[in-house]
């Protein structure tokens, strides 16, 4: 054998690269968050009323008629 094994280490090794992992991940979760509170979604924004078919009717065109 080349060198003598070195657990402590290693296991600092994958335990730091988690934890790198983990920190960037919850970054991204931040930025990605941040970035929906900015932009209001469509769901939010109220519709306009010919779309749900509430409008007035016009005086123009009568139904029946």
């Amino acid at each position: 054998m080349a060198f003598r094994t070195n657990y402590r280490f290693e296991r600092r090794e994958r335990d730091r690269l988690k934890q790198a992992k983990k920190e960037e991940k919850l970054r991204k979760q931040q930025e990605r968050k941040a970035v929906q509170q900015d932009e209001p979604s469509p769901q939010d924004e109220p519709s306009p009323p010919e779309a749900e078919g509430n409008a007035p009717p016009d005086g123009n065109s009568q139904p029946g008629a």
